[in-house]
């Protein structure tokens, strides 16, 4: 029996084919998988669903991610392949709550809604569905083995070995300590957010800048051709970058390219649940802080975007600390159903947006992104820049549930509708703000590792 390949089945996706050494494998909160198999005539995949049906029927851009449209896709694609409806059997997980029940649960199970209209597509197909594994509050993993046609869900994070207690909670000093030895975000990089912040900039020479340092401008170079953000051409230089991205985009990736090296320091192990999985998951969030800022008029979104790709710089310093934890960090989420920052301070007497502050602190960052990396899990505790910490929280948010797999991370929900208030979004529109996520997003984390 030869080594399966793992291929990952990103969120608005599917993948199929014939009996094969590959694995597919769906990380899922919120979203929902479906995985399909016709042993008979030896054809199956697995699809991974965002949301139950278009919430712009007229403008569909990608039906794949919707349960109404992309479901009749993936089983069209087994029959052409070979599989019969009457053969196939179906598994279905995923579709977690967005967060603890409240007063307006109904709007904002996009999960359950969406089993719903899968469990509704497979009876019109007549296709059995042999085990269902959904809702609740947990993320897990949905994993399709296409050589022995097995399939098998658990929770995501709970398959790690239970091991000693790490390092004792970090004292103060301890802190202090560790913030000196982190590599900080390089110079030309926090000159760059300043003028950004100040809105008046000479862009010749921020690009000056930024050729002094030939570790950025070759990551600069490299992130304009990934997958995050690819453009129809490849860009080979910075003065290529510039003119062809305009100066806009051009700033957005000399800043991700800085913060890349920063996140980069840590390994799998800690908060990272894969390679690069820190800052994958702050690009995302970034990314999608930006589509809100724009979509609601409440932000300029180049400052959301760069707010977003900052607010966990404290994990960075507590990851040393994490490391040895995971039994215990996971036996507080499923037993308490407790957020990441409450676990933190259970566990290290310390949380990553405290860190985070005295970070930027050090670093003098402009105080509103201080301020959103104080208080990116309570934006309701910020003064200032309210608006800005609202829009990272609920990018940070979409993130946790809709693109899991990538680091520890779980957020309290308990006043998310004060939070869309605050933006004039009603709850029944949180529907609309997942749809706003990019689907580059969704990549592969060794995209952006």
């Amino acid at each position: 029996m030869g080594v399966l390949r793992k291929d990952h089945v990103a969120s608005g996706s599917f993948m199929t084919g014939g009996t094969q050494p590959r694995l597919l494998q769906a990380f899922l909160g919120t979203c929902v998988g479906v995985a399909i198999v016709d042993e008979t005539a030896g054809i199956g995949g697995l699809i991974h669903l965002l949301l139950p049906e278009p919430v712009n029927r007229q403008n569909v851009d990608c039906p794949e991610k919707y349960a109404a449209t992309g479901m009749p896709m993936f089983v069209e694609q087994l029959v052409e392949s070979g599989a019969r409806p009457e053969n196939m059997r179906a598994v279905i997980a995923g579709g977690a709550l967005v967060g603890p029940l409240t007063s307006c649960d109904m709007n904002l199970d996009i999960g359950g809604r969406t089993v719903d209209m899968v469990m509704d597509v497979l009876r019109r197909k007549k296709i059995a569905v042999v085990a269902s594994e959904t809702g609740g509050f947990f993320t897990c993993t949905l994993e399709l083995d296409m050589q022995r046609w097995r399939w098998d869900i658990r929770p995501a994070g709970f398959d790690v070995p239970d091991t000693q207690p790490g390092k004792p909670s970090p004292t103060a000093s301890d802190i202090e300590t560790a913030i000196e030895s982190v590599r900080p975000i390089p110079q030309v990089a926090l000159k760059v957010l300043r003028i950004m912040q100040e809105g008046d900039y000479d862009i010749g020479k921020i690009a000056e800048e930024v050729r002094t340092d030939q570790v950025i401008s070759a990551r600069t170079i490299q992130l304009c051709n990934s997958a995050l953000f690819s453009k129809s051409r490849d860009v080979t230089s910075l003065d290529h970058a510039l003119v062809f991205l305009g100066q806009e985009l051009f700033l957005k990736l000399v800043i991700s390219a800085a913060v890349k090296s920063y996140y980069s320091q840590c390994g799998n192990g800690g908060y990272s649940l894969c390679k690069g999985g820190l800052y994958h998951h702050a690009v995302g969030t970034a990314l999608i802080a930006e589509k809100i800022a724009s979509a609601t008029g409440k932000q300029e979104p180049a400052i959301a975007y760069t707010a977003g790709l900052l607010h966990d710089i404290g994990k960075v310093v507590l990851d040393h600390y994490i490391v040895g934890t995971y039994p215990m960090l996971y036996r507080e989420f499923q037993d308490r159903q407790a957020e990441l920052v409450e676990v933190e301070n259970r566990v290290l007497s310390m949380d990553h947006p405290r860190t985070g502050e005295m970070l930027a602190r050090q670093w003098s960052l402009p105080d509103g992104l201080t301020e959103v990396i104080r208080f990116h899990h309570d934006p309701e505790k910020s003064n200032g820049n309210r608006n800005l910490t609202t829009i990272v929280y609920l990018a940070d948010l979409l993130m946790s549930r809709f693109h899991i797999g990538l680091e520890l991370e779980r957020m309290g929900t308990s006043n998310l509708a004060d939070h869309l208030a605050r933006l004039d979004l009603p709850a029944t529109q949180f529907g609309d703000l997942v749809d706003l996520i990019p689907l580059n997003v969704f990549q592969p984390a060794a995209e952006a590792a």
